[in-house]
């Protein structure tokens, strides 16, 4: 078996995402056990770290093992060693700099969102297919266990006609002022690419879409509840983006759904995120790594409620939990893994480019929508 070394620079190495779920959960353990298998071959991955930081990219590298970084994206770019660049870098910077790599003959994979706007995302993939570039987007969240069980029963046509769904996620982030703040400040700033909407609806396309059916169209609120903030330095400032959303979707299948997501809420549900499907053979709710599910046969019949006296009636009673089989990987490993074997034997790829353009695509007809208060056709946008 021949170990095929492929280099990758990883932009963004000491943000949270990048340092953790890409290198700690996913390259780095890739490396340790010698590679990715890939046919008759293994891939070695030969990692680059880049940031703006020295020192805090030397911290990295330390904690990792890893000899070769730097601070300097150009001569990254100029080192024909290195054939792949990754950016989970600020999304601000995201188009300037992936321009920057196709032009500089590297295959591309990326953090969500791919670009700010879908027509600036079209002109990345069209500048990489010109150039015969390999290029992706990570679409981590479809494979945490609870997806991919509720997937399980889609798949199996456990729901019947799908007739709709409920997407329901977030907690409460602290403004940094009466606590500190768990995201960061740049999440807040229309000028650094924050707002939920534009962060975390991207997710939500490949979710709905991989799992219940394509969307056709969508209404949009998107409000901000918590109007001041501090950064990182104790200094407030007025929040100009959205930090919660809620959003009515008719998919092309027939069902409705809803999806409601804020950074200004208290967790008092299955999970931090859950995904409910109901449909004439049964419904199935999935959190990040739990099933639970009721079929037709299942169902009780409620007959009334009582205004006057709880009747400590046990709603969950009868619902069971799916287990199914999952693949246990990290989400981001799985990406890794895909990406990798599309770039050296051409295996098919999931999470292309394309589909991060979609993703993009579905955010910004949710912040049309919400902006100019009515129905978008999800196609209808710039893309």
């Amino acid at each position: 078996m021949a170990i095929r070394e492929i280099g990758i620079i990883v932009n963004g190495a000491t943000g949270r995402i990048g340092s953790t779920q890409h290198l700690a959960h996913a390259l780095v353990p890739m490396r340790a056990e010698g590679g990715l298998p890939a046919g008759d071959d293994r891939i070695m991955p030969r990692l680059l770290l880049l940031g703006r930081d020295r020192d805090r990219v030397a911290a990295v590298a330390r904690a990792h093992g890893m000899a070769e970084w730097t601070t300097d994206l150009g001569a990254a770019l100029a080192s024909p060693e290195f054939s792949i660049f990754f950016d989970a870098a600020a999304t601000k910077q995201r188009v300037a700099t992936l321009t920057k790599a196709i032009a500089a003959g590297k295959h591309i994979y990326t953090e969500k969102p791919v670009a700010p706007t879908a027509e600036q995302g079209l002109a990345l993939l069209h500048a990489a297919e010109k150039a015969g570039l390999k290029a992706g987007a990570v679409e981590d969240k479809v494979y945490l266990p609870g997806l991919q069980k509720i997937a399980q029963l889609a798949r199996n046509g456990f729901f019947g006609r799908i007739t709709g769904f409920r997407l329901d996620f977030g907690w409460w982030v602290f403004d940094g002022i009466e606590a500190p703040s768990q995201r960061p400040s740049w999440n807040y700033h229309s000028s650094g690419g924050g707002g939920l909407t534009l962060d975390m609806y991207p997710h939500w396309r490949y979710i709905i879409e991989d799992i219940v059916g394509r969307v056709r169209r969508v209404v949009t609120s998107a409000t901000t509840a918590l109007g001041e903030r501090a950064d990182e330095d104790g200094k407030r400032f007025a929040v100009d983006v959205d930090d919660r959303s809620i959003t009515l979707a008719e998919l092309e299948n027939g069902a409705v759904g809803t999806i409601i997501s804020s950074w200004a809420t208290r967790v008092r549900r299955d999970d931090l995120m859950t995904l409910q499907i109901d449909g004439t053979g049964g419904s199935a709710v999935a959190g990040l790594h739990r099933c639970w599910m009721q079929s037709r046969s299942e169902t009780p019949a409620v007959r009334h409620f009582n205004p006057d006296k709880d009747i400590g009636a046990d709603y969950r009673a009868d619902w069971r939990e799916f287990i199914g089989e999952v693949r246990k990987t990290n989400p981001y490993r799985v990406g890794w893994e895909e990406f990798l074997r599309h770039v050296v034997i051409g295996a098919p790829l999931r999470g292309t480019l394309a589909a991060g353009v979609r993703d993009v695509q579905f955010a910004e007809a949710c912040k049309r929508s919400a902006s100019e208060r009515k129905w978008v056709d999800v196609d209808e946008s710039s893309a």
